[in-house]
């Protein structure tokens, strides 16, 4: 008889029932695999769109079958939420836009989104005495007190200037104009109304600030599984360029500075939020990795590198162009300069550390971006343009 499962403080982790919003997408396809491969847990898997989840369902044969259910809602106006996390122990909202091309071209949509149609989550958690695990981002930091000092400044490159800290950085968007950080105020305020729940009327939450995570499934690929003229994030964005053989185009130059975490490494954090709630209620955790560490331009030089190797294809000659933010996002966008999270709270409460490095993360997220859409672009290409 195998042995049980033991939490972080030694104790046997009890079978619990989930409900997932969100399910269906990167994040939360990852988890359901996890959570059916690796624990008893039950999961309720809500989402629009179950693509991405489709090999958990069928067959009815798979060794996990009856611990997930899919339930196809739209968290906006669906009577079925409130009941699904009524009778589910822990609550998992991962819904949002985000997408940067959506947030100052879509403002309303993204505010909605991320504040609005979060609200009825938290109320119905708070009021029915259940757990919540939201799913917030690093965006929530906007610009690093760094970028305002002087650009000769030695200060830039002192961490307390730009390592951001869940319990003492400060959250600094740009003006209203730049419709850009709607995502990241409408993400802020939900934050603080969870907090607040959580402070008045007992709610037990925990927050989760992801810092880029990477690896399959992830976004999209224009004109193949997502719109002709959608933008996904920056690693799909480069990804859609490389499989097309075309330049990687860097937005005023690719000089802001991220950080890259593998979204497996991510998954094992999550999980330890999961069954470790004395240790995880009431945290904000950032969950990133901080030794993966590059500009954007060097990392589409990075990932062109990768995609050669993994694909056999020479590099272009010019594997980079530079574009303006106005042209690639249109008016109204900002970008912060740096984004490195500070990882004490979460090493301290849960023991977790990030593993994989930066080349071996895009080598797995690239062998499977190939592998996936490789011959659905070169057809996509070859076809002929009607005149």
């Amino acid at each position: 008889m195998a042995s049980a499962r033991l939490d972080l403080d030694g104790n046997p982790i009890k079978p619990i029932t989930i409900c997932m919003i969100g399910a269906g997408g990167f994040i939360g396809s990852h988890l359901c695999e996890k959570l059916m491969n690796e624990t008893p847990h039950k999961v309720f898997a809500l989402d629009v769109y179950n693509d991405k989840i489709k090999h958990l369902l069928e067959p009815d044969t798979l060794p996990w079958a009856g611990r997930i259910q899919f339930h196809r809602l739209n968290i906006k106006h669906d009577s079925r939420l409130e009941g699904l996390i009524k009778i589910a122990d822990l609550t998992i909202n991962l819904a949002a836009i985000c997408t940067p091309a959506d947030y100052n071209t879509r403002p309303l949509d993204t505010i909605y989104s991320n504040f609005i149609d979060a609200l009825p989550v938290v109320k119905y958690c708070s009021e029915n005495n259940k757990r919540l695990i939201h799913f917030s981002t690093c965006e929530v930091y906007g610009k690093t007190i760094g970028s305002f000092l002087p650009k000769d400044s030695a200060l830039r490159q002192d961490p307390a200037y730009y390592v951001l800290k869940e319990d003492e950085s400060p959250c600094i968007f740009g003006s209203i104009e730049k419709q850009r950080w709607s995502y990241a105020c409408a993400k802020q305020l939900i934050e603080r109304l969870i907090y607040a729940e959580g402070a008045e009327n007992g709610l037990e939450f925990t927050i989760v600030r992801p810092f880029n995570w990477i690896g399959p499934r992830m976004d999209f690929i224009p004109g193949i599984d997502g719109p002709s003229e959608g933008v996904p994030r920056v690693l799909a964005c480069f990804s859609n360029n490389l499989l097309r053989g075309e330049p990687l185009k860097l937005v005023d130059g690719g000089q802001s500075q991220r950080t890259f975490v593998y979204i497996k490494d991510a998954i094992e954090a999550v999980l330890l939020m999961i069954e470790n709630p004395a240790r995880a209620n009431g945290q904000i955790f950032n969950v990133g990795n901080p030794n993966n560490e590059v500009t954007v331009r060097q990392l589409a030089e990075m990932m062109s590198q990768v995609y050669s190797k993994v694909s056999g294809e020479a590099p272009l000659e010019k594997p980079t162009i530079d574009v303006s933010s106005k042209e690639f996002y249109g008016e109204g966008y900002d970008d912060s300069d740096k984004r490195i999270p500070d990882m004490t709270i979460i090493n301290r409460q849960l023991g977790w550390n990030p593993k994989t490095s930066l080349w071996d993360l895009l080598e797995s997220t690239l062998t499977y971006q190939h592998r996936t859409y490789a011959e659905a672009i070169k057809k996509v290409i070859a076809k002929p343009v009607a005149s």
